[in-house]
């Protein structure tokens, strides 16, 4: 039996899962340690195309429910691993993620591993620069607010079936990990599991994004006590965050000659995000 089951969530992006499963075949842990679970969520692709994208090198799952959450729940169900490890297909992991995540896993504990960006292929745009700077702070959400992305999640198979599976409609992440913290489990870092994620293309995929996230950030938020008021104070003071992002863009490398597009975009993220936050108060549509 394996020792580990990866957990890949799919839905109708094939090319990215044939490089997701490419990543998982130079692993420095041997072939035999692991075995991989897709949960394809019907792609409208059609299973011929999500199986010629596997090439035999994962288990398929066909899971009708939408959503990404329950995508890892019905390939989850189906792991024979003691140790869960999920990533996402659009995902490229490191060689030596799972032994890394393997070697720092222990029962009562989940982990999140170390996130990035992925360099475009040649010069950033604005949106690539913004989400290089920004985006995927996985070890600030780990130490500060107690979370990891499930791009890059370990768990033993037994706790993740004590805590239960990932939510839909909220932020699954956010409150699974959560869920997982108030049933006894603590979190940790995983600093040597890395696992890159590609930016988004353009602004209409970034705002795609935003609006997800926002939408899911705010049920999360009003099931908790004051949650209405912290999101208020969360909208308001959007703006002011703007600054300490401005110098984060000023200061990574590799966005050269995308920065000032990519302020733009910052400023405009902020505000949008501050308003919208305020209408979803109003019970309003975003």
């Amino acid at each position: 039996m394996p020792r580990i089951s990866v957990v890949i969530p799919h839905y109708n992006d094939p090319a990215s899962l044939r490089l997701c499963l490419d990543a998982l075949e130079r692993q420095t842990v041997g072939r035999d340690a692991f075995e991989v679970i897709v949960g394809d969520n019907n792609s409208p692709c059609g299973l011929a195309a999500v199986e010629d994208a596997v090439a035999g090198r994962a288990r398929i799952v066909t899971v009708m429910e939408k959503g990404a959450g329950p995508a890892r729940n019905g390939a989850a169900a189906e792991a024979r691993g003691d140790i869960l490890a999920f990533t996402d297909s659009d995902c490229v992991v490191e060689p030596g993620w799972l032994a890394a995540g393997a070697a720092q896993i222990a029962p009562g504990t989940f982990l999140g591993g170390h996130m990035y960006v992925l360099q475009p292929a040649g010069r950033p745009n604005g949106v690539a620069a913004l989400e290089m700077a920004l985006s995927f702070d996985n070890e600030g959400y780990v130490r500060r607010t107690k979370f990891t992305v499930t791009a890059n999640l370990f768990v033993m198979r037994a706790d993740f079936e004590r805590v239960g599976g990932f939510r839909t409609g909220v932020s699954e992440d956010l409150e699974w990990c959560h869920r997982a913290i108030a049933r006894g489990l603590t979190i940790d870092y995983a600093a040597d599991a890395s696992v890159g994620h590609p930016p988004r293309p353009d602004w209409a995929a970034l705002l795609v994004k935003s609006r997800r996230i926002q939408q899911e950030l705010f049920l999360f938020n009003i099931e908790r006590p004051k949650g209405r008021l912290r999101w208020l104070a969360r909208s308001v003071l959007q703006p002011a965050l703007i600054p300490s992002d401005a110098a984060k863009i000023l200061r990574t490398p590799g966005t050269e000659g995308a920065r000032g597009r990519a302020i733009a975009m910052l400023v405009a993220l902020r505000f949008w995000r501050g308003g919208a936050g305020l209408l979803q108060l109003l019970g309003r549509n975003i």
